[in-house]
């Protein structure tokens, strides 16, 4: 189930900038979540037909984007939170 909120204020942001760079692998684990989803969306969108330029650079952006944060994380040793070995 999906809940969406409404958006942050501008005087939380340099607040949630902060707490990014403290906790860079729960960043990880949310650019690897976020990316992995969009992913699918796009590959699903892939297979009913040809995609468009954008949709094919947004596909490649979201893989580069797992990628990324995948390596964060093997850095950290805990692939186990996004159970990739």
């Amino acid at each position: 189930m999906r809940t969406d909120t409404a958006p942050l204020p501008a005087a939380a942001l340099p607040a949630l900038a902060r707490l990014h760079a403290a906790f860079p692998v729960v960043q990880a684990v949310t650019v690897y979540e976020t990316a992995s989803v969009h992913a699918v969306q796009l590959a699903a969108l892939a297979e009913a037909g040809p995609l468009s330029d954008l949709d094919a650079d947004s596909l490649a952006h979201a893989e580069d984007l797992m990628a990324g944060a995948a390596a964060t994380l093997r850095a950290a040793g805990r692939l186990d939170l996004i159970d990739a070995s």
